[in-house]
């Protein structure tokens, strides 16, 4: 028989986890970085930047490709094709909905925890209808070191008073697993672009292949 699960707080990523928005950003960078000339293992290098916060890609881009790559044309083009594709709207991930009115009904408190700004969170939230449901938001703008680092989930534990071991954390790359499993909370991953790491995989309670399934699983655990 599996031991129930005695939890105080859920953590859930953003991107890729409630929101589909990370093969947006990939194949907006992908052709931003096509339509200038930069084709050479683009593929590989934007799929090792996924879970990663936006300053970290911008240092992986300009070590790849030198001191002269040009950063800021290439961000102007990034942004204009992201938001040519997000005027159409910001998908939910199959199941969020269900998920977080199950975790409201249960008086969880809950927390995003996210490599984006702050700005970008709200943005995002809002245009994909859910940010109303949230009172507590860290970004990479509250830490000094973002994701793979434990530190925006023990942020996040500390400001919802909870212990980081009594929090569910739900991810969907295997930086942000990491940064979850140092915190110590219970790890679920739903992978979204990239599959999990022999390695990530150990730091997981469980890999689920959507959010309907983690609901599932709490369900199963006595959680909810």
């Amino acid at each position: 028989m599996t031991d129930p699960w005695d939890i105080s707080a859920v953590l859930l990523d953003m991107d890729g986890t409630l929101l589909d928005t990370e093969k947006v950003y990939f194949d907006s960078l992908v052709a931003a970085l096509n339509a200038r000339g930069y084709t050479d293992d683009v593929v590989a290098l934007c799929h090792a930047m996924i879970g990663l916060p936006g300053p970290e890609c911008e240092l992986m881009l300009v070590k790849r490709y030198g001191d002269d790559f040009p950063l800021a044309e290439i961000n102007r083009a990034f942004a204009a094709n992201r938001d040519e594709i997000l005027r159409a709207g910001l998908p939910l991930k199959a199941g969020a909905i269900e998920l977080l009115d199950a975790l409201r009904s249960a008086d969880y408190p809950m927390a995003i925890v996210t490599s984006s700004s702050r700005r970008s969170a709200d943005q995002h939230l809002t245009l994909a209808g859910i940010r109303a449901r949230f009172d507590t938001i860290l970004t990479r703008d509250d830490v000094v070191h973002c994701k793979p680092s434990p530190d925006l989930y023990l942020l996040a534990a500390q400001r919802l008073r909870v212990k980081p071991q009594a929090c569910i954390a739900i991810e969907d790359s295997n930086h942000g697993v990491t940064a979850a499993h140092a915190a110590g909370a219970i790890t679920l991953m739903v992978p979204d672009m990239i599959a999990p790491t022999e390695e990530t995989r150990a730091k997981c309670a469980a890999v689920l292949p959507d959010l309907n399934a983690a609901l599932a699983m709490l369900r199963e655990r006595g959680a909810l």
